[in-house]
């Protein structure tokens, strides 16, 4: 009878540890969608990425911090990140333009969110975030009155992009 007990005690011991991780994987979310660049956008929307290379100041914005970041303090500099690049401080998003160059600039996912989902279902979930719809007022995280003034900024919702 002791040995059952043990026995027992011994299995029970060994499936508690089982037992939460199992409950954890569960409780886990889907992964997130990951950012995968502008550049996976081409094959499918190629008079988009064509339109946006060609007319977009966003799409060579890595320019511009690289130019002022010997001028900028380094909470400066990540203050450019934030605009410049494709989703710095996210996960998955920009972190240096040696470890992911493919988000180095304000890339289509900026506007449109993380399109690893989209691009990984051959386009059949849908990239843009909120209702489905482009909304101007998303815009002016990055430009703010300040910004708008200072850059002549033109959505490329009405700039040719789209």
């Amino acid at each position: 009878m002791f040995q059952t007990m043990c026995l027992a005690l011994g299995c029970l011991l060994l499936a508690v540890p089982l037992l939460a991780a199992s409950k954890e994987k569960k409780a886990e979310a889907p992964s997130s969608p990951s950012y995968v660049g502008s550049a996976s956008c081409e094959g499918c929307h190629e008079k988009e990425y064509n339109n946006f290379k060609k007319y977009a100041k966003k799409f060579h914005s890595d320019r511009s911090v690289k130019m002022m970041t010997k001028k900028l303090t380094p909470d400066e500099v990540k203050e450019c990140y934030a605009c410049h690049t494709t989703g710095y401080g996210k996960p998955g998003g920009f972190v240096s333009y040696e470890k992911t160059p493919e988000l180095g600039h304000a890339g289509c996912e900026v506007c449109h969110g993380p399109g690893s989902a989209h691009v990984d279902s051959g386009g059949k979930k849908n990239l843009i975030k909120g209702k489905g719809r482009m909304n101007v007022k998303e815009c002016e995280t990055c430009h703010n009155p300040e910004r708008v003034a200072n850059f002549r900024f033109k959505p490329m919702l009405y700039g040719g992009a789209h």
